[in-house]
């Protein structure tokens, strides 16, 4: 679990998840006191599928220990 906070991420991993347009990603975390850790996330209403997120940067956000992610 990470602590409440903004972290710059990278998509390694995506695939289509349950239900409707969820993935369910790993980012790897670019800075920071947690660089490189991998976190598994479940997105939806990101408007791209498991292929177009891969290597896509974004914002991970932790708040009240609830990730929200925003792709670039």
């Amino acid at each position: 679990m990470l602590a409440d906070g903004t972290y710059e991420v990278i998509v390694i991993d995506a695939m289509r998840g349950e239900p409707g347009d969820a993935l369910l990603l790993e980012v790897t975390i670019l800075a920071g006191d947690h660089k490189g850790e991998v976190v598994s996330v479940r997105a939806t209403a990101l408007g791209v599928d498991e292929l177009g997120a891969l290597g896509t940067p974004g914002t991970l956000t932790v708040e009240a220990g609830e990730p929200h992610l925003v792709l670039e």
